[in-house]
């Protein structure tokens, strides 16, 4: 990279446990992912040779094809992935304070508790005295409405007056527990996540440990600008699990798994999943989901209390309980989720612009994966069941950003982007294969092994 001499700053737009992925191996359009790592002799070289800071001592470079210009060949593709592809996995995108571990399941218990109580109270009732108490309801509707009304005074008040600026983007986020608490529980989480792969983290002068490090390196140098870039402190670790997957927790350690480094096509596409995952952890995803959530149950109890008091039955409870969670799993959660990552991805688009990255680059990642998962025939499920974008609406929500990163990459006085658009590159691929396709037999025809299809790329 060259010319990124000076610090750009982003242009926001104010408007705008673990579920780790199954065993799973996506094998991108070149080589084995180990014959990338050990025939390395120029790609990543020339990617970071005319950087304007050094990322530190040379290491046998990634090979890579560069994006701005057609690969001579594209091997066979061996697909074997799990359904979904994750960079954050839903625990490490959204921890909690550790008293909430603890209150959580007992405000539940109380609610319902409380609204049995109340049920059990009511049936124990004589009918005059029911009758009586209905007839002091109706006397003092308006008191009683008064009060409910004086409640959700208070429920608004807390949530606007606990609403903060979001970095960069400047969009409104709810807070309702301090950093403080975060930072503490980071470490807890880093603990156990190094417990768990201690036994499958690559050395540092494994080349493909140092590929991670100069492009997180790369991308936190491009972006020192941003005070909460600079402010934490990244820590690689690369894990050898075959997994597509990679997340940073919110203190700045970095996880990627080196199922990722064989799932991406080039050096660009890893630095934006990189930039997208910075993004999350600079924007501070996790307290706002979080908060968000905490609030959400804190409201639900009410209901909960309701339907244990309301219900005749204990079965009509705990079937009324669990539509209540679906409903704020579909309604809120998981849609306030997959906002997040649309946020972080538009944010991690501009980081990677900053880093001179060819930022065309990013939409075509999940078009791979959307082709990976309709090769292996997998079924696709309406977005509104997950708590990510579906691969397809990633892609074209990438591809409406590219032109503002453009711009942000041209005002840092990045080198122009030569050779022909990469999403055309795979869209003439596609339709190649496409065509060629037509004319072969069912896959049973052959002595492949089914689970892993395997595809030849043409020379475009």
């Amino acid at each position: 990279l060259s010319g990124n001499t000076r610090n750009c700053f982003l242009t926001g737009n104010p408007d705008s446990y673990r579920n780790l992925i199954g065993k799973g191996l996506l094998d991108v359009p070149h080589t084995s992912g180990q014959e990338v790592y050990r025939n390395a002799n120029h790609g990543l070289g020339r990617f970071f040779s005319q950087s304007s800071q050094p990322l530190g001592e040379k290491i046998p470079p990634l090979l890579v094809s560069s994006v701005g210009q057609p690969p001579p060949h594209f091997p066979a593709w061996s697909i074997q992935i799990n359904r979904s592809f994750h960079t954050s996995p839903s625990l490490q995108a959204a921890p909690v304070p550790l008293f909430w571990i603890i209150v959580k399941p007992a405000q539940k218990l109380f609610a319902i508790i409380l609204g049995r109580s109340i049920r059990n109270w009511w049936k124990a009732l004589p009918p005059n005295k029911r009758e009586l108490f209905k007839e002091s309801a109706r006397k003092n509707k308006w008191k009683i409405l008064l009060g409910v009304s004086t409640l959700g005074v208070v429920f608004i008040m807390f949530y606007f007056t606990h609403l903060e600026e979001t970095p960069i983007t400047g969009r409104a986020r709810l807070l309702v527990f301090g950093k403080e608490h975060f930072r503490e529980l980071s470490q807890m989480e880093y603990d156990m996540w190094m417990e768990q792969f201690r036994s499958q983290m690559l050395p540092e002068t494994d080349v493909r440990y140092q590929v991670v490090e100069r492009v997180i390196g790369h991308l936190s140098e491009s972006n020192k600008d941003i005070p909460q870039v600079s402010a934490l402190k990244w820590v690689i670790h690369v894990v050898d699990e075959p997994g597509v997957n990679a997340f940073v927790l919110p203190n700045g350690q970095v996880f990627v798994f080196t199922g990722l480094l064989d799932a991406v096509s080039d050096i660009h596409q890893l630095s934006f999943i990189l930039g997208h995952e910075i993004a999350h952890a600079v924007l501070e995803h996790a307290v706002k989901k979080a908060s968000l959530v905490h609030f959400l149950d804190f409201l639900s109890l009410i209901f909960l209390t309701m339907i244990w008091a309301i219900c005749p039955r204990d079965s009509l409870a705990v079937v009324g309980q669990w539509i209540q969670s679906k409903l704020q799993e579909f309604i809120f959660d998981r849609p306030y989720s997959r906002t997040l990552e649309a946020e972080a991805d538009k944010v991690g688009l501009q980081f990677a612009a900053k880093a001179c990255v060819d930022v065309r680059a990013s939409s075509v990642f999940w078009q791979q994966m959307e082709l990976a998962e309709t090769i292996q025939g997998q079924p696709k499920l309406p977005e509104w069941l997950s708590t990510h974008p579906s691969h397809e609406n990633r892609a074209e929500h990438l591809d409406r950003l590219i032109p503002e990163a453009l711009k942000i990459r041209e005002s840092c006085n990045c080198p122009s982007l030569s050779g022909p658009d990469p999403r055309l590159i795979f869209k003439l691929n596609m339709q190649h294969l496409l065509e060629s396709s037509k004319g072969q037999g069912p896959p049973n025809s052959t002595k492949q092994d089914p689970s892993k299809p395997k595809l030849d790329f043409p020379h475009t």
